[in-house]
């Protein structure tokens, strides 16, 4: 049932109002709808090309160092962009945003495409086209979700943001569907790549006239008194505070520093996975090489995801977060040498489910241990602190990829760090939580004896 306090000016609850349709009586939501499909689409055909050019060409063989480089490329955007996008996004028109945004990105699509056509996939042209196409991502998604208020009812945002998502796969998967099309009509070439990500410039153009047909006002902020340079030097000023924060809380910090080794770790074995299925293996029955191949990793780690969080709040209610992460890193440590050594096909997609379950299960057990430990009047700041941390060693991963992986991604000595590795910080985090929580009790005890 609608909730009478979250319905906007003018606005009375409706129990008829649960119905999708009913948003496309609403002034504006059809229009930001299609402003998002339509960029998503092209975001789905750009990374396609991306993704299948960088890892899977056939014209070349992958490097170690290219498929780091092509990592970072996809993921920095998150570590560097990602905490500044909100209180950008408070400060700046949304519309201009929306609009210059998709402008923006047709341009430098286009010099991508020039670029992977003269030399392919290499080069600081291609990388830096690339890279900032995808910060403009970020940017222009952030800003939709931030205009939807302005276009639907308080009362209907649930119901919106269902829609929203919904709407943006299908978006996405069309733009990678229609990419796959071009890549095997083009026999998976550079030229390819190319037309398709001139393609992805086209509808990133349309996306742009699609966001101009909005006012400047319409989609907030409704308050951008604070200049744009006063709202970076704040952020990283409350990044700062986070980090404080966080080092004043041991528990946190013990379980901030965990996760980060994790992903570290864990970034080390997704490229690696990738140079495997890219320069290694070969097909075998329903087990594929290549991008396909690859496909099928992706989704046997979706499958650890979901089962992470159906068992994670089960077990965690009969034992401790501590007690779960410490058991899920020491789980990823046998994990890699039991199913990794083999560096076969079959083995690798139950280490994926595996580690899908580590990952996940131990990111919800991190941001509990923060939730519980952090005052509110701190905790935006530390999770945004986290939040760069979290991605920002996930990138990281791809420069220790780049400089200790062969090219093939089979490499023993890799492989045992790895696992080496997972040993020691569940090892180190059982000590360092445990030193923290007796801590903790000393001092409630001196203060209650006080």
């Amino acid at each position: 049932m609608p909730c009478c306090a979250c319905a906007g000016p003018g606005d009375t609850p409706d129990t008829g109002n649960s119905a999708p349709w009913i948003l496309w009586r609403t002034p504006g939501f059809g229009r930001l709808l299609r402003v998002r499909v339509v960029s998503l689409a092209a975001d789905g055909l750009f990374q396609t090309s991306l993704a299948g050019s960088i890892f899977f060409s056939p014209e070349r063989a992958t490097t170690a160092g290219q498929a780091a480089a092509g990592f970072a490329t996809l993921l920095l955007p998150y570590s560097v962009i990602g905490p500044f996008t909100g209180p950008l996004l408070d400060r700046w028109r949304r519309t201009r945003v929306l609009v210059l945004g998709n402008a923006a990105r047709t341009v430098i699509v286009v010099a991508a495409a020039i670029a992977l056509s003269a030399t392919g996939p290499v080069g600081p042209v291609f990388f830096l086209a690339a890279l900032t196409a995808v910060s403009l991502g970020r940017l222009h998604s952030a800003a939709a979700l931030a205009a939807l208020p302005h276009v639907v009812a308080g009362e209907r945002l649930v119901l919106a943001n269902s829609v929203w998502t919904v709407a943006g796969l299908t978006g996405g998967a069309v733009g990678t569907g229609v990419g796959l099309g071009i890549r095997y009509l083009g026999h998976a070439t550079d030229s390819a790549a190319a037309v398709s990500t001139l393609i992805a410039a086209g509808v990133y153009a349309a996306a742009a006239l699609l966001a101009a047909t909005f006012p400047a006002t319409a989609l907030g902020p409704t308050d951008a008194a604070r200049s744009a340079a006063w709202t970076l030097t704040r952020t990283l000023r409350d990044l700062a505070d986070g980090g404080r924060e966080v080092a004043a809380h041991r528990p946190v910090a013990a379980a901030l520093v965990a996760i980060g080794a994790h992903r570290l770790f864990y970034g080390v074995s997704t490229i690696a996975t990738l140079l495997l299925y890219r320069n290694y293996f070969t097909d075998s029955g329903l087990l594929r090489a290549g991008l396909a191949g690859a496909a099928q990793v992706v989704a046997a780690a979706a499958l650890g995801t979901l089962l992470a969080a159906a068992v994670t709040p089960v077990i965690t209610r009969r034992w401790s977060s501590r007690g779960w992460i410490t058991a899920l890193f020491a789980v990823a440590a046998v994990v890699q040498v039991a199913f990794g050594l083999p560096y076969r096909m079959a083995p690798l997609l139950v280490a994926a489910v595996v580690l899908g379950v580590v990952a996940q299960g131990s990111r919800i057990c991190v941001e509990s241990i923060q939730q519980a430990r952090i005052a509110d009047r701190f905790r935006g700041r530390v999770f945004s602190f986290y939040d760069a941390v979290f991605n920002a060693t996930f990138v990281a991963a791809a420069a220790v990829a780049a400089l200790v992986l062969p090219d093939s991604g089979k490499s023993y000595p890799v492989l045992a760090v790895i696992a080496g590795g997972y040993a020691l910080i569940a090892v180190w985090y059982a000590v360092a939580s445990r030193e923290a929580r007796g801590k903790s009790l000393r001092c409630r005890r001196d203060s209650t004896d006080g």
